[in-house]
């Protein structure tokens, strides 16, 4: 009997924390981690036939490089395809993880567990261990992320391997910069957990400064090919904060609007400029499979 299963599985947006999920820091520090699954999939069916043969295939909503976890949430699909439907999200997270660290990934667990879980996600890792707690803030301050916090591909090429290495390296000789830079950054994701949970836009805004502030002593390069399109809009006020969905210097920009800023001239301007608007929503649901008998 032939059957088609079809998976799929959010990317995320990285909103504090990235850098802190990686084994090099979490191994000897716990890493804190606040993330959102948004409403762009990665998807995956496979079919098999009636003679038991299997053809597969992919399809992305996000071009890989974006900084917004899109191979994590890939291999999510993948892994969530040939598992079957006996297995737990964190599960099929943590086996992703671990199909990624054997091709040689040598970065974090986030991506993976927010494309599993979905919502709005508080990460901890403590080794090998990782602990999930979904944060369930209001439908009125979920509109408000979803309206103030603005996304664009910035069409610059998300690459991060040669950085990660000259940080980790610094990081592992004890450079008091680096492990400052990193110790700021997991406070952060800390800061950011407990102002979701307590509803504080201006929570929201200082964990986001605080992210900026942590990535900037790491490098200039991480943050800045993006300055020059956003100065104009941080000198106004428009922007009250943002940062680079990936860790690389990369790929997507979150910007977090002020109240009064009008959303719509900031999007023209920046597309002016060269960017793509992103439009999002919070994906609830994770990843899900169907199964369908041919």
């Amino acid at each position: 009997m032939s059957k088609r299963i079809s998976v799929r599985a959010p990317a995320r947006i990285d909103l504090a924390g990235g850098w802190t999920d990686v084994p090099n820091y979490c191994n000897t520090n716990s890493g804190e981690v606040v993330n959102i699954a948004i409403n762009h999939y990665t998807k995956c069916i496979m079919e098999i036939d009636d003679e038991r043969k299997i053809s597969l295939s992919y399809s992305t909503d996000m071009p890989t490089g974006s900084g917004l976890g899109t191979s994590g949430c890939m291999n999510v699909s993948l892994i969530g395809t040939i598992l079957g439907p006996n297995y737990e999200p964190k599960e099929i997270a943590e086996l992703a993880y671990q199909f990624e660290a054997l091709l040689g990934n040598k970065g974090g667990r986030q991506d993976q567990w927010a494309s599993a879980v979905g919502g709005i996600s508080h990460l901890t890792f403590k080794g090998e261990e990782v602990e999930q707690k979904s944060l369930y803030p209001s439908s009125e301050f979920i509109s408000w992320l979803e309206d103030r916090l603005l996304l664009f591909n910035s069409k610059i090429t998300h690459v991060s391997g040669d950085l990660h290495k000259s940080i980790w390296e610094k990081f592992n000789s004890g450079d008091k910069e680096i492990v400052c830079a990193l110790d700021k950054i997991r406070e952060a994701g800390l800061s950011m957990a407990e102002a979701i949970e307590k509803e504080s836009k201006n929570g929201v805004i200082d964990s986001l400064k605080l992210v900026m502030s942590g990535v900037d002593a790491l490098g200039p390069e991480f943050h800045g090919p993006f300055k020059v399109n956003l100065q104009s809009h941080i000198a106004t006020g428009n922007i009250v904060a943002w940062k680079a969905m990936g860790a690389g210097g990369g790929g997507v920009v979150g910007v977090l609007l002020s109240e009064a800023c009008n959303r719509e001239n900031v999007i023209e301007d920046l597309q002016f400029k060269g960017w793509k608007h992103i439009d999002w929503k919070i994906d609830t649901n994770g990843l899900i499979r169907e199964e369908i008998i041919l």
